[in-house]
């Protein structure tokens, strides 16, 4: 079946992408969310509370041509102190800009080939990400504890 609108669905690469990341950025002491809408309205595939304080906005990239066709990744550089890409293993990686960071992953694991720089939030920018981020790990908690109550909840987190 052809399709004339683009795909909505991740493609099936970028699921394992985002876990082995998200292990790896676990392993290393972060606090990761997946699926998290910026203030911006856009959505950033992980974001990442390092135990430094420091936010990393990760973004998953399943292919080249996901990569190439997506060229709003530079409005996440508002909301992060480091940004990077993280991409499979067969990922053409010259693609990506060396003044981000690169995660190369699979389903299992990941490995931070090039450290993301650091461009410091302002404080203001900072303590609104930190509570959207709280009270969004905090609601997204008590929906695996409650699932009857989750209608509620999936009301509660569309404001976030």
């Amino acid at each position: 079946m052809e399709r004339s609108a683009p795909e909505l669905l991740p493609a099936p690469g970028a699921a394992s992408i985002a876990r082995g990341t998200a292990r790896l950025v676990t392993r290393l002491g972060f606090a990761v969310l997946h699926e998290v809408t910026l203030p911006d309205g856009r959505r950033a595939d992980l974001l990442a509370l390092a135990p430094d304080g420091d936010f990393w906005v990760i973004e998953v990239k399943s292919c080249a041509r996901d990569y190439l066709t997506d060229a709003k990744w530079g409005d996440y550089l508002a909301f992060a102190d480091r940004f990077c890409f993280a991409v499979d293993e067969d990922f053409p990686g010259a693609l990506i800009p060396p003044e981000v960071g690169l995660v190369v992953a699979d389903a299992y694991d990941a490995v931070l080939l090039r450290e993301p720089p650091r461009a410091p939030l302002a404080p203001a920018r900072r303590r609104a990400l930190l509570l959207r981020f709280a009270q969004l790990a905090a609601r997204r908690l008590e929906a695996t504890r409650d699932p009857a109550g989750a209608a509620g909840l999936r009301a509660a987190l569309a404001g976030l």
